[in-house]
């Protein structure tokens, strides 16, 4: 069975011409797959956003070639919704042969308006079900059924009683599914027409994964004073009913054979927590003994061991999606959390699996990377996939419809490890917030001065080659973009080296002005690490305590007091490192970080690394020309042979893939 790629790489054959011109109002051209194909067919691809990046990018990449007579594969995508090919600068016009792609054409049965909003990971699930189970020409309704049935698995006609829906939103909200809303909406009416889920908070256990969690997690209590009053597994009516915050039925069926096996999932990874419980003892012995707090050891033991089976045998492949990589990077993350502290090294085998499971998963993050990551920087921004793409991201809240206020913390050199323990704090002493969790992808080399510009300035490093070494352009690299789309300087703000101080200076920019845009760089967690001998351990320690000193509870307080959608990220990750000793360079490299050394010259660069022959030499993918990586291997750093550092510059999963959070008021 063929893909619906194969439609669009049947015009691609190398040679063809120097310049292709494409209308593609869907943004096909930006799937993941379509852009590596493309890639390894010899084009290389520039979207059509802005006129000005755009002709940047052309005339430093491409033209110096048409000029001598090269020949070259570009590919010119234009993804604006009215697929006028023809609003395209008049020399490319005259030049490219001229393509046209859309949803309409590739999936002709099903409803334009409902395929359009399904993320492009799913198209081709769906371009296989088209071609098992041929579609006579379907409307709305009818194409939000066969994409739920055929796509995501889910058939609301045969959920019929609680443990079908119960195990159906574990899967979902296990699973993160991207389940567009539309689609989500009809899955809501649908059950709604059974009387027996009348009492079930459907809008808002559906679509969000933080709520259906808190809804879970208040109700297993209840069914473990059921479970040892009775004896066995039926749930029946408690002695007294308990004050939900979610509100829906008492009961749940967790003792179903199809949903116990996937509540083992949720306690491995940490969504649910076990609880305490008066006859722990006697439960502890029945399946739900996952779910009981009783032996913190063995507790802590039982789920790294569960985390370590669990990423092994799921790891993705070298041309996985984006999505599987980040879901294998909360996963490490809640293992790193749980050996954080332990003593792990007591238990027989624990360590070695540990270390073969870093290394494989190390191996195969760094083929994927070497495969896919130059396709992440031009997929759609929403949701973001790099760091450059939030502020376009952000842009959806501030510009349109309802012109929201909204405020972006960058948590300078914040792990996704340690985001978890700061979460935890957080939680534990102020249960007031959700947290709506994803995870980007930072630049390459994982430094500030990269990849912190980019958070920023929403492009890639390539087009502020003049400030890369520094962050001292920061500030009027977000207040351009946000200039460029419209808003005020008097609307924009920004503040940096936040964390060890009070909020006062937040305070008095976000109350009584006309800000509706703020970005705000926290440096306290980065500070440490630089300062940090103890390791991840003393990482977690020095996050936790500063955490409970209440300065990130206050900021996001005052923030959302003053009514502003408030999001945080990082620029960067850290990892602990083992020297390999320090380059004989002398004054050469124009960087020299412990993870990552810069050179502006390729000859200077392959100098130091026939010194080091495993160190990675980074292609200039969305760089400058003369800025040239040479990446420490592994978990290496360029220090003295022997020493340990925690650092940051390569491509370690810790330090590449960082947190990604909408924090809102819980309940709101």
């Amino acid at each position: 069975m063929g893909s619906w790629r194969d439609i669009i790489f049947a015009e691609f054959t190398p040679q063809v011409a120097k310049l292709t011109l494409v209308a593609d109002p869907d943004g096909l051209l930006l799937e993941e797959g379509v852009l590596s194909g493309i890639k390894v067919r010899g084009f290389e691809l520039i979207p059509f956003e802005d006129p000005v990046a755009f002709r940047y990018y052309f005339e430093s990449k491409f033209r110096v070639h048409w000029d001598r007579g090269e020949d070259t594969s570009l590919v010119v995508a234009l993804h604006s919704s009215s697929g006028d090919i023809e609003t395209l600068p008049y020399d490319l016009l005259q030049s490219g042969r001229k393509l046209h792609f859309s949803l309409g054409k590739i999936f002709p049965n099903l409803s334009y308006p409902i395929i359009e909003g399904l993320g492009r990971e799913h198209l081709e699930a769906l371009y296989r079900a088209q071609e098992t189970h041929k579609p006579d020409k379907l409307g709305d309704n009818a194409t939000k059924e066969y994409i739920l049935r055929h796509v995501f698995g889910i058939a609301p006609e045969l959920i019929n009683q609680s443990s079908d829906l119960l195990r159906v939103l574990i899967r979902i909200h296990y699973r993160t599914q991207n389940i567009p809303i539309l689609l989500n909406e009809r899955f809501i009416q649908i059950l709604s027409l059974n009387p027996d889920f009348n009492d079930w908070p459907l809008d808002s256990i559906i679509p969000n994964r933080e709520d259906f969690l808190a809804f879970l997690q208040e109700r297993w209590p209840v069914f473990l004073d059921r479970m040892y009053i009775h004896g066995d597994d039926t749930v029946k009516e408690p002695a007294e009913i308990p004050w939900f915050k979610i509100a829906g039925p008492k009961d749940l069926p967790f003792e179903h054979d199809d949903v116990r096996v996937l509540i083992d999932n949720l306690f491995l990874e940490g969504s649910l927590h076990a609880v305490p419980h008066q006859r722990a003892a006697e439960l502890a012995k029945t399946w739900a003994g996952i779910g009981i707090r009783i032996d913190p050891s063995a507790e802590r033991i039982r789920r790294i061991e569960g985390l370590i089976d669990g990423i092994h045998s799921s790891l993705p492949s070298d041309c996985a999606p984006h999505g599987d990589w980040i879901q294998t990077a909360f996963r490490w993350a809640h293992l790193v959390t749980l050996l954080v502290g332990s003593d792990y090294g007591m238990y027989q085998g624990i360590q070695e699996k540990i270390d073969l499971l870093r290394h494989k998963m190390d191996d195969l993050f760094s083929i994927w990377l070497l495969n896919r990551y130059a396709g992440l920087i031009n997929l759609p921004p929403v949701p973001p996939v790099m760091v450059h793409h939030i502020p376009r991201f952000l842009s959806r809240f501030a510009l349109m419809p309802k012109h929201e206020k909204v405020a972006f913390i960058l948590v300078d050199g914040l792990a996704l490890d340690q985001w978890l323990a700061m979460r935890e704090e957080i939680s534990s002493h102020q249960g007031l917030f959700n947290f709506q969790e994803d995870a980007v992808f930072a630049w390459i080399p994982t430094i500030t001065a990269v990849s912190r510009q980019a958070a920023f300035a929403g492009k890639p490093p390539l087009y502020f080659p003049k400030s890369i070494s520094s962050t001292e352009k920061e500030s009027s690299l977000w207040a351009q973009f946000w200039v460029d789309n419209g808003l005020a300087l008097q609307e924009i703000a920004y503040q940096k080296g936040l964390g060890d101080g009070s909020i006062e200076s937040v305070q008095e920019v976000v109350e009584g002005t006309q800000v509706r845009i703020i970005g705000l760089v926290v440096d306290i967690v980065d500070k440490i690490m630089h300062g940090m001998e103890l390791g991840t351990p003393g990482m977690h320690n020095q996050v936790r305590q500063w955490t409970k000193q209440g300065f990130l509870a206050g900021l996001l307080d005052l923030l959302l007091d003053n009514g502003f959608q408030v999001f945080l990220s990082s620029d960067h990750g850290n990892v602990e490192a083992k020297g390999i000793g320090k380059p004989l360079e002398g004054s050469i490299a124009d960087v020299r970080g412990e993870r990552v050394r810069i050179y502006s010259d390729e000859p200077l660069r392959n100098k130091v690394k026939a010194q080091f022959p495993e160190a990675i030499s980074w292609q200039t993918i969305g760089l400058p020309e003369d800025y040239l990586p040479l990446l420490a291997p592994s978990r290496t750093a360029f220090v003295k042979d022997g020493h340990k550092i925690l650092g940051h510059g390569s491509i370690a999963i810790e330090e590449l893939i960082v947190p990604f959070v909408h924090i809102k008021r819980r309940n709101s």
